[in-house]
């Protein structure tokens, strides 16, 4: 069982209280006007994700508390979240890596 902590409302609970959203921090192509975007880069904004064995940065989905977006950490060798933090924050593995003197 995945035991999961929202970082935005605070309530706990295992993966049925939560969703999974997949990877984080997927940039969506830029362009002003969706034609010039092109099927190479759709395609890849789409359906092309990392599938890394280690760390991993996840979407999640508060389901039973504040109904809000969150992004996670998670080992996909151990199934173990490393951390939890909101929309727009920066990775907890990123935070202690510069905090030990690290160029994460």
């Amino acid at each position: 069982m995945l035991l999961i902590t929202c970082p935005v409302c605070g309530i706990e609970g295992d993966e049925a209280d939560f969703h999974a959203g997949g990877q984080a921090h997927v940039l969506r192509p830029q362009s002003k006007d969706p034609s010039n975007v092109s099927e190479t880069e759709l395609s890849e904004y789409l359906y092309v994700r990392d599938n890394p064995k280690g760390l991993h940065r996840e979407l999640w989905h508060c389901g039973r508390g504040c109904n809000k977006w969150f992004n996670a950490e998670r080992d996909t060798v151990t199934m173990e979240f490393k951390g939890f933090y909101k929309i727009g924050e920066k990775p907890p593995s990123e935070k202690s890596a510069k905090k030990k003197g690290g160029t994460a």
